[in-house]
């Protein structure tokens, strides 16, 4: 049997078993919908801004929070940065650069029982703080870690 041939029959199969499962009623279609795209917190340039714009006013400091990133950075396009929440009931993590033109990197979801951790890579400009805003039982907690980039990702 060539490689070709095995490959379409695992998709088909593949297939053939989703659309059992929707036809079941074990999948529903629309269940994953992304949420609504919040303009606004994107172009923020200040922690009390975007804090405002994700539906929060005041935040304090966490140790809960744990931020994993490089201390240098040698290129500023592509930092990888892993964000891990410890606080009991997390629904929101936000991913922050200080000295970005918008602060606002990213911003992800969770449902209840799923594990709050957000692995991902943001493009910094310069040497600058990377803030984790979380959201747990409607209140904000932050953490923030300096990262020095030595070669510039926004047009550096």
């Amino acid at each position: 049997m060539h490689i070709e041939r095995r490959k379409a029959l695992k998709a088909g199969a593949g297939m053939g078993f989703f659309s059992l499962l929707v036809a079941a009623g074990f999948v529903q279609p629309g269940v994953a919908w992304a949420e609504a795209y919040n303009e606004g917190a994107f172009k923020t340039k200040t922690l009390d801004e975007t804090l405002k714009a994700l539906g929060g006013t005041a935040a304090q400091a966490s140790t809960d929070i744990v931020i994993t990133a490089p201390d240098i950075a040698e290129n500023g396009a592509v930092v990888p940065v892993t964000l891990v929440s410890r606080i009991p009931n997390t629904e929101q993590i936000a991913l922050l650069v200080e000295k970005n033109p918008n602060m606002l990197a990213g911003a992800f979801y969770f449902l209840d029982g799923s594990m709050p951790e957000v692995n991902t890579r943001v493009k910094m400009g310069e040497t600058s703080d990377i803030i984790a805003v979380v959201k747990a039982d409607g209140k904000f907690y932050t953490a923030r870690k300096e990262v020095k980039v030595t070669l510039g990702g926004c047009g550096g």
